[in-house]
């Protein structure tokens, strides 16, 4: 063979076999196909496309499941990178932001711990071990420190060791809330991610560096300080200064009485459940509940000697456990001798053709306008008046109004409990003075952590919830919910987030204990969404987040429990 012929054949052999290695990449943000060689990392393939974003991308949805940017395909793939504007780039933003702040709280104070409380708004309330009054300046120390990592542009890089390596790296930093985890996962292999000579223990992506982390604001507040961010709806400004005292109060006094418990984190909670106390801490649990419930009964009861209180207005997102709030307080009423009587906002519903649509064109379900006023005002000034009201019932699986059988009256005894999204939006009952209501915000303020620092989103709680509920009662499959849960989402902060520090009391329908009970009933519903519906990256990451919890079985849930809205077996009628 000469060699021309030679060179040629090595040649073509090459290519063959380079080919050979060539996959497929389908890229969503700018709607093309590049073929690329296996293990090329996300990154690599963003800079080939040369894609023109005007923040940068912080993470990417490879075949609807969400992965870090230096995570390498080997096979083909849908790929669409995200940025601080989606659900998930705005977590992994946070998330990236957290690990900076724990690597700077470490610098500063060494031998104090670093805690991530939970959320005001948009911004994180966070905590420093033994430090109570954290002045402008050592927050401004706490943001300098912090800003040297960000411009060092140190790589954060995942990866998995056996288990009991991760122990050992975590013991030598005295960071026993991700060894309670690592252990109680119970598994051979745990990953953990480096920054520097940092390590973390977090759920979920984080940006492939520290530069990535451009705008950030610490503030002093409270008993420690805040984080703000940018947010979503506004990606290149930093959020407001929170302003939502009464709820940060309902959040600060939860977390404290689980910590009195000893289960402030996932891996301290699965310790008890696995010491046979889970039963110990569904009676505690639950006792709260009444405890506060008859508080709230006490206060109604003398604004109603004071004021000739009429309606009381309970208000919360979707899945607080509006529902069961009411008729657990209607039984508390009964025993101040009053006659309580439970009506929905929900009951009027316009019929389904008739609801407003959205931005998309789909059905707004959250909007105002979703409700018949007219219907509800009138009813509502004649139940006062003493007269005697036919009160509609929404059938949610034919989407039209029916009617309940007997006619509504009020007694001199009566007190109306009307619960709904928009019950402390004064344009819902513009007809009935302020002195004759009282208003309730419930809402389920998720008072555990993963650990330290990762904490556990009230609305990803909420979600479990409605995924379970409406599947049992509404014939709602995991991937509808989970597609509709953004408009939902919108709708809370548009008319219910608004006008929650205008309640006159909040009540906290969370339990310590309630996600390791609806992780049975969820998994298999999250297990059914296919790879090809985009909703799939959501249900896979809550799966694993959902490993994280041991099993509590539903026998020893007393039947008035909130919790029983959602699972079945409740003794209320709904």
């Amino acid at each position: 063979m000469r060699y021309s012929e030679c060179f040629l054949y090595i040649y073509i052999n090459n290519l063959l076999k380079r080919m050979k290695n060539l996959i497929r990449i389908h890229c969503t943000n700018c709607d093309k196909v590049v073929d690329v060689e296996m293990g090329t990392s996300l990154l690599e393939v963003s800079q080939m496309l040369a894609l023109n974003n005007k923040r940068p991308y912080l993470a990417a949805l490879v075949n609807h499941r969400i992965k870090e940017l230096n995570y390498k395909v080997y096979t083909p793939a849908k790929i669409e990178f995200i940025d601080i504007t989606s659900s998930a780039g705005f977590r992994t933003y946070q998330r990236t932001l957290v690990f900076i702040m724990q690597a700077a709280v470490a610098k500063l104070y060494p031998t104090q711990k670093f805690y991530v409380r939970h959320s005001i708004g948009d911004s994180l309330y966070c905590e420093i071990e033994g430090k109570s009054d954290l002045s402008e300046a050592e927050c401004r120390d706490l943001y300098d420190a912090a800003q040297s990592i960000i411009e060092a542009d140190l790589p954060i890089s995942r990866e998995k060791i056996p288990s009991e390596e991760a122990i050992a790296e975590f013991e030598k930093r005295n960071m026993e809330d991700k060894i309670d985890l690592i252990v109680s996962r119970g598994r051979l292999y745990s990953s953990i991610e480096r920054m520097g000579n940092d390590i973390g223990y977090f759920f979920g992506a984080l940006a492939p560096s520290t530069r990535y982390i451009t705008h950030f604001e610490v503030r002093p507040y409270h008993r420690g300080f805040y984080i703000s961010t940018p947010t979503r709806s506004h990606p290149d400004t930093i959020a407001d200064a929170p302003n939502l005292n009464k709820m940060f109060s309902i959040f600060d006094s939860y977390s404290r009485w689980v910590e009195l418990l000893g289960v402030r984190t996932v891996g301290k909670l699965n310790k008890r459940i696995g010491d046979g106390d889970a039963g110990e801490l569904i009676k505690i649990a639950e006792a709260v509940h009444e405890k506060l419930l008859s508080k709230i009964a006490d206060k109604i009861g003398e604004a109603r000697r004071e004021k000739g209180l009429r309606l009381i207005l309970i208000s919360g997102p979707s899945s607080s456990g509006k529902t069961t709030t009411s008729k657990r307080l209607g039984v508390q009423l009964q025993v101040l001798g009053l006659h309580p009587v439970l009506i929905s906002t929900d009951d009027y519903f316009v019929n389904r053709e008739d609801t407003p649509r959205d931005e998309n064109g789909d059905y707004d379900f959250e909007a105002l306008e979703a409700i018949d006023l007219a219907r509800l005002n009138k009813d509502l000034a004649d139940l006062m008046e003493g007269k005697s009201v036919e009160i509609p019932r929404f059938d949610f699986v034919t989407g039209t109004r029916q009617w309940h059988e007997t006619p509504l009256r009020l007694d001199e005894r009566s007190v109306l409990i009307m619960e709904g999204i928009h019950a402390l939006n004064p344009r819902l009952t513009p007809s009935i003075p302020n002195d004759a209501k009282f208003r309730i915000y419930a809402s389920c303020f998720t008072s555990i952590a993963m650990d330290n620092t990762s904490r556990i989103h009230t609305t990803d709680n909420r979600l479990l919830r409605r995924m379970i509920r409406d599947n049992a009662t509404r014939g709602t499959s995991a991937a509808d919910t989970i597609g509709r849960w953004e408009s939902v989402r919108r709708g809370e902060e548009r008319h219910i987030f608004p006008y929650q520090e205008e309640a006159d009391v909040m009540f906290n329908s969370s339990l310590l204990y309630e996600i390791s009970v609806l992780k049975p009933f969820a998994e298999p519903l999250l297990r059914e969404i296919p790879n090809s519906r985009p909703e799939y990256a959501t249900a896979q990451g809550m799966l694993k987040f959902l490993e994280n919890f041991t099993t509590i079985p539903t026998d020893e849930i007393p039947p008035t429990s909130v919790l029983r809205e959602f699972i079945g077996g409740s003794a209320f009628k709904y």
